[in-house]
């Protein structure tokens, strides 16, 4: 499977306009036979963008591996609303382990798998972990790093919402630059989450220099898909970090996930691309960098920089950030490209 873009038009009705394509065109979700792995009945909240992005995410897989797939879970809103004892929202294979040892106990079930084969008593299973980004950039770190270094034939998949939503809304290492949480208020003479802290794991993954590294928002749906699939047609670690907005703790309207993750794409704020052995190797290009303040002013944890008198030098430093990305992933758009 590669990358193509495709074009078609919808005309004002709620038909899924993929189906109107070639089979072989279609995109997972546009697929009457897709799995639906994370299924109705979940209690997210309404809009959630974790729950769009491990459905599409997981259905991808459980394409790519003719439905042989088990799935280690962290601790965390994806495990709180997908399972509220004694019930389930998941059609497949699905472990919850702590809130710190999703990558761990992922490397448990594929070392499993591995022996079951070596005595012929399975088939050829793959592993999914995933975890949010407080399980994954700080509680998890350690056992995710030691999956890096060991190359375990395990896909990490971190959904990033930029906190700890379930309890509150609190602060992660993934909480970026001044956004407020109930632990980074909006006081003080640099109110919201401080500058320069926290931590981009999908440069970290690179480092560890592992077979796959990229990186995904809920708003490009091809391109995840496409990015899982590629994934899992890879031996050894992998690493995808996907970008989903949260309405709760983002403050935005439930209807705007998609074009929160589009303007996080689109400003350079989350920058999209694929690595391989530690090299990037495509990104997903913007045509026309639009600036952060469009991505800032729709959220409510940014409302203290719009007030009566705006933090006029605070956005400037976002929008510094943005354009590092730019320049860093080489994100624009050269003339002729799409």
């Amino acid at each position: 499977m590669s990358l193509q873009p495709v074009k078609f038009y919808q005309t004002g009705t709620f038909t899924v306009g993929n189906r109107l394509l070639a089979p072989e065109e279609r995109s997972v979700q546009a697929n009457m036979q897709r799995t639906s792995s994370l299924n109705s009945g979940h209690r997210a909240c309404q809009g959630c963008g974790e729950a769009l992005g491990a459905r599409y995410a997981i259905d991808a897989a459980m394409n790519a591996t003719n439905r042989q797939l088990i799935a280690a879970n962290a601790t965390g809103c994806l495990e709180v609303f997908s399972t509220p004892y004694p019930e389930t929202s998941w059609q497949i294979p699905w472990i919850h382990s702590l809130f710190g040892n999703a990558a761990a106990v992922a490397t448990g079930i594929a070392a499993a798998i591995k022996v079951k084969k070596q005595k012929g008593q399975g088939g050829d299973v793959r592993v999914v972990a995933q975890g949010g980004d407080g399980g994954t950039t700080d509680i998890g770190f350690g056992c995710l790093s030691g999956m890096f270094e060991r190359n375990d034939d395990v896909l990490y998949i971190c959904y990033d919402n930029g906190g700890y939503m379930n309890t509150g809304v609190q602060r992660s290492s993934a909480t970026p630059p001044a956004a407020r949480t109930a632990t980074t208020m909006p006081l003080g003479p640099e109110p919201g989450n401080v500058f320069d802290q926290g931590k981009f794991v999908p440069a970290i993954a690179m480092a560890h220099e592992i077979p796959y590294v990229a990186t995904a928002t809920v708003a490009d749906l091809r391109d995840l898909e496409y990015k899982v699939t590629k994934a899992m047609g890879i031996r050894g670690a992998r690493y995808i970090h996907i970008l989903v907005p949260c309405p709760l703790g983002w403050g935005t309207a439930s209807h705007d996930t998609i074009r929160m993750a589009r303007l996080a794409k689109e400003t350079g704020i989350f920058p999209v691309f694929e690595a391989e052995y530690g090299e990037v190797k495509s990104v997903l290009a913007i045509r026309r960098p639009l600036p952060v303040e469009e991505y800032l002013r729709p959220q409510k944890r940014y409302a203290h920089l719009f007030g009566k008198s705006p933090a006029v030098a605070t956005i400037a430093r976002i929008q510094a950030l943005a354009d590092k990305n730019i320049r860093k992933y080489r994100l624009q758009a050269r003339q002729g490209e799409h």
